[in-house]
């Protein structure tokens, strides 16, 4: 059964081992590390679960659950180092499909996303129609692994689909060389953050028709990059 996970986790270290173990499954993921972000990401993208730690900064998890409940019908598998029966109590009341306490093993993690999974009855052809995210003239689909540039193929790496996955689900979001290299992570394990203006520079290569005046993928001077706001 393969997923699209969005992970909200604002531990750079442990997101980046749910996202590894999510990959070995054979699921998609993208990981986000604020409240406000995991909003964002779950709208644009609607992913098949949202594996959510309570403790987020900006907007806590709870705020989050409530938001989403509001308006989507996305699975959600709370993550909290807290563990009273009040707290339990309001996450499940909030929605939230399954509840895990820290610390916890991966191996469980996974089964407990499975199961989750497997309630919710999502459906790889549900996914093919939701996991497609858009800016710029860019089409990213998640579940097939695909990148259109105005309708065009384009042949990316993975650091660079996990890359253009993360932008294109944010647009006008500006990322930091760290944060963007947090979705390489694995993927090059020797990756700096320099090797993330590789990455920027083989990507406007790819999408640009002028990759030394990009209009897409822009520079934000002093601070790092962000994608092209409209959706077209």
């Amino acid at each position: 059964m393969c997923a699209h996970v969005l992970v909200a986790e604002d531990d750079e270290m442990q997101a980046e081992l749910i996202r590894r173990s999510l990959l070995t499954e054979g699921h998609t993921a993208t990981v986000v590390h604020d409240g406000a972000a995991a909003i964002a990401a779950a709208r644009s993208l609607r992913p098949d679960l949202v594996v959510l730690d309570l403790m987020l900064p900006v907007i806590d998890g709870f705020g989050v659950c409530r938001a989403l409940r509001g308006e989507e019908d996305i699975p959600v598998l709370m993550l909290t180092a807290r563990s009273t029966e009040d707290d339990v109590l309001l996450g499940l009341e909030l929605g939230a499909d399954d509840y895990m306490t820290k610390p916890y093993s991966p191996r469980e993690l996974m089964a407990r996303i499975r199961t989750v999974l497997r309630r919710s009855g999502r459906s790889t052809e549900d996914r093919q129609e939701t996991a497609v995210v858009r800016a710029a003239g860019l089409s990213v689909d998640a579940v097939r692994h695909e990148v259109r540039c105005d309708g065009a193929p384009v042949d990316c790496t993975p650091a660079e689909f996990e890359i253009l996955l993360a932008m294109t689900a944010e647009p006008e979001r500006v990322f930091s060389r760290r944060q963007l290299l947090q979705y390489t992570r694995g993927l090059d394990r020797a990756s700096t953050e320099r090797a993330v203006d590789v990455h920027i520079m083989n990507l406007r290569r790819k999408i640009e028709t002028d990759p030394r005046r990009p209009v897409r993928l822009l520079t934000v001077f002093g601070v790092g990059y962000k994608l092209r706001g409209d959706r077209a």
